[in-house]
């Protein structure tokens, strides 16, 4: 089936959500709107409504005569990430095991084997906005007007800090992503059973690993240095 050709509107409305996700815009900086209708070949009254649309969906803050900001990740902001998240995912997830559709099941497959490919690929950004779009799928899927204005940020949030850390020298992370690729496998099983317990439990653990990631990047790691003796015997 031909795919609908995209306006400029909707394609600059994309990019700076994947510019966004990818930390290619980073958090707190400003947008300078005749730079950005100069790039994306538009005016500004439709850049305005990209914009007022990214600030309802969290990624940018609005502020009066300074224009529009992308969303800072402060110490309070990444302290209530960590305190939400494992609360978050669970409800979530609980949610969407019982009320997901065949179609949502249908594209959360197809998100899937994209995912897979992207790491195969070693397609760092892709498989990050991919994964992005698998969570936010299940929680489509979740069907609440109340988790899901949170959610959405957490998601944000959360592919932003992923991008920050991702090294793909780093042997530890690698098999910790494909034992998160598997766990994607293993919610889709969840969902279509319509097991909520599970599905609860697996998002705790899948958050588990992912806080796990993120300690590791944060915490550096030791030199390991010979210590020999001082000389005359002295330590």
């Amino acid at each position: 089936m031909k795919q609908p050709v995209k306006t400029k509107k909707s394609a600059c409305l994309d990019d700076l959500r994947r510019r966004i996700l990818t930390q290619d815009l980073e958090p707190g900086v400003y947008l300078d709107e005749m730079q950005l209708a100069e790039a994306y070949d538009i005016s500004r009254p439709p850049l305005r409504e990209v914009l007022n649309q990214l600030a309802g969906e969290e990624y940018v803050l609005l502020h009066k005569n300074r224009g529009a900001q992308v969303m800072p990740m402060t110490h309070k902001t990444l302290r209530n990430f960590f305190v939400a998240a494992p609360m978050l995912y669970a409800a979530v997830a609980r949610l969407a095991a019982e009320h997901a559709s065949r179609d949502q099941i249908a594209d959360l497959r197809a998100i899937q084997s994209r995912f897979r490919c992207a790491i195969e690929q070693g397609d760092t950004a892709e498989r990050t906005l991919l994964n992005q779009h698998f969570h936010a799928v299940i929680g489509d899927m979740a069907d609440n007007e109340y988790l899901a204005p949170s959610y959405r940020r957490l998601l944000i949030d959360h592919t932003r800090i992923g991008m920050s850390f991702y090294n793909p020298r780093n042997a530890a992370l690698g098999e910790q992503r494909a034992i998160a690729a598997d766990q994607h496998d293993d919610f889709i099983r969840l969902i279509d059973a319509g097991d909520a317990e599970a599905a609860a439990h697996l998002a705790v653990a899948h958050w588990e690993l992912s806080r796990a990631e993120i300690e590791n990047f944060a915490t550096p790691v030791g030199l390991h240095i010979p210590l020999g003796h001082a000389p005359n015997g002295s330590r």
